[in-house]
């Protein structure tokens, strides 16, 4: 049986060991892997070619996708889902993996219903925000990225007494902002998700001030859109200079940890092994867990309750 593989949307490390596994493990299982190069535009433009131990020989250290990745508009519009078709017919290509979120997942459905294409598909976004699924690839390492960013900005805001604020991604999910704040002893945590209080927040920041505190570290989610002005309001109410650090594309850099190469390998063989198909592979109170696309997206992705319970304090609530 030939089988192909894309990614889509954003790219997160994790992607190459992920694609690796997919080759090597096909080969194990008598499938003949392919690669569709640039996403759901590859799909399009029949850019596709067999895959080989050479494409993914010295891959599984590398951040980012091999295949690439795109966002496309023109799949929206039927006549060129049918011209991807005649493309996979051309290969004769039986079954399709995406990495990729939601959105992506969504796509390859629509693109089921319509040619009856099977396709597997395998949360991969440094967002984390597939409902009923806990960790997608490239989760780890971003929050290892964030982590090293962090210690480095804390030497520079011990040596002054300065608050800095630093931005992390997520679009509207605060997994990325919360689990950092938490993991790497933050004083503020502001994410979408909760409510903050900066009156509560400046009793407790002056208090702590004259009990010895000099610097500050505030993470905030980028969905929140509300980064320039918490500096000013460091500078404003709590009489610190403030420093601004958006930290932007680096988080979806970076050389693959070692958990995230170790979830890629089970997510892909969990798929190949599956046989259900059109199933999204979850990952759910620690095991896999094949889910309908129905399920996901008619539930919210929700923050662990412990973590936020956790956090509050650094919300002022």
């Amino acid at each position: 049986m030939n089988i192909a593989i894309l990614t889509s949307g954003g790219d997160s490390s994790g992607m190459n060991p992920a694609i690796k596994k997919f080759v090597e493990y096909s080969y194990q299982k008598r499938y003949t892997p392919y690669f569709i190069y640039n996403g759901l535009e590859g799909l399009i433009d029949n850019n596709i070619k067999k895959a080989t131990y050479k494409d993914v020989s010295g891959i599984i250290f590398r951040g980012g996708t091999i295949i690439k990745s795109s966002r496309s508009k023109r799949w929206y519009e039927k006549k060129y889902r049918q011209i991807a078709f005649e493309n996979l017919q051309k290969h004769k290509i039986k079954l399709l993996i995406i990495l990729g979120g939601d959105g992506s997942f969504r796509a390859l459905d629509i693109f089921y219903k319509e040619f009856n294409i099977p396709f597997m598909g395998i949360p991969a976004t440094i967002d984390n925000d597939i409902a009923l699924n806990d960790y997608s690839i490239g989760v780890d390492t971003a929050l290892n990225v964030i982590r090293t960013s962090i210690d480095e900005i804390r030497d520079t805001a011990s040596s002054f007494k300065r608050a800095f604020i630093i931005e992390v991604m997520g679009r509207e999910c605060g997994y990325l902002a919360l689990n950092s704040a938490i993991a790497n002893g933050a004083e503020m945590c502001l994410i979408p998700e909760i409510e903050y209080n900066l009156t509560n927040l400046k009793k407790k920041y002056l208090d702590e001030i004259k009990n010895g505190r000099d610097y500050f570290i505030a993470i905030i989610a980028e969905g929140l859109n509300k980064t320039n002005e918490i500096k000013k309001w460091f500078e404003k109410e709590i009489g610190f200079e403030a420093r601004v650090t958006i930290l932007g594309h680096i988080q979806r850099g970076g050389n693959p940890t070692i958990f995230e190469r170790l979830q890629a390998v089970k997510f892909i063989t969990t798929a190949l092994d599956s046989k259900e198909k059109n199933k999204i592979v979850t990952f759910y109170q620690n095991k896999f867990v094949l889910r309908d696309i129905d399920e996901i997206t008619k539930n919210s992705y929700e923050l662990n309750k412990s973590m936020l319970k956790l956090a509050k304090p650094l919300m002022g609530v």
